[in-house]
């Protein structure tokens, strides 16, 4: 259920890192080599990015409902507009559903872009415990009404009050793993700054290389060496110069 993938590094066009490379994102819309569930990611994609070298900290985000590969505009835009902090996704629905391009990631809210990689098991249902813990007014701006949109409420709630990324996605996994046990929570997160990502249900890798560069995806675009995957139950935190994974524990039944 879709493929994602965040990049810091140099200021590169963002075909460089999404169209370009063999097996890169735009190909994992119809081609995705490692995905465990699903096999065509054509329900929605979309883009996010950090211009002026950073300096303006709010992301842009192009969007559409279609598969990627039927958009050309998304072509030109790729070729020519440049960052060197984005994320990007390609969706397959978890339901189908009528809110076209909202329900298609890179979410956002003030500085950050997010990502959900998986399904949540029951849904709606087994996260309405959740959804009532939540403030009026983050329910009422959800920008979809699917589980990846919900689940970002939960992260983003947390975020605002103070948590550090990582504790804010290892926390929404472990409720909503117990409020649905059986989902998959692949989540992906960054501030232009630092990515955050956890492996929960489905794969997950990061690539660093000279220039202060660094990728986390659902799957290598590529057949570089320097690769490494991300086992399951792990929250990761990257930047330009160093990359943490800690373990998770899986809640118990």
């Amino acid at each position: 259920m879709c493929r994602h993938l965040a990049y810091l590094g140099p200021e590169v066009p963002l075909g460089d890192v999404l169209v370009e490379p063999a097996h890169g994102l735009y190909r994992q819309s119809w081609a995705p080599r490692r995905q465990r569930h699903g096999t065509v990611n054509a329900d929605g994609f979309g883009v996010g990015w950090y211009a002026d070298g950073g300096a303006d900290p709010v992301p842009a985000r192009y969007r559409r409902a279609g598969p990627i590969w039927a958009d050309l505009s998304f072509a030109d835009l790729a070729r020519v507009v440049r960052s060197g902090a984005l994320l990007a996704a390609v969706r397959d629905a978890t339901l189908s559903g009528a809110d076209a391009e909202a329900a298609a990631a890179p979410y956002a809210a003030d500085r950050w872009l997010f990502s959900h990689n998986g399904a949540v098991r029951g849904w709606p249902g087994s996260l309405a415990p959740l959804a009532r813990q939540l403030p009026a007014e983050a329910l009422l701006s959800l920008e979809a009404r699917n589980d990846s949109a919900l689940v970002w409420a939960l992260v983003l709630h947390r975020l605002r009050s103070g948590d550090e990324p990582s504790d804010a996605l290892a926390a929404t996994v472990y409720e909503v793993a117990a409020a649905a046990p059986g989902s998959r929570l692949n989540l992906l997160l960054t501030d232009g700054e630092t990515i955050t990502a956890t492996a929960w249900g489905d794969t997950l890798w990061y690539l660093t290389g000279p220039g202060r560069r660094v990728v986390v995806a659902s799957e290598p675009y590529d057949d570089d060496p320097r690769w490494r995957e991300v086992p399951d139950l792990t929250v990761l935190t990257a930047t330009r110069s160093d990359v943490s994974p800690t373990p998770l524990k899986e809640p118990p039944a």
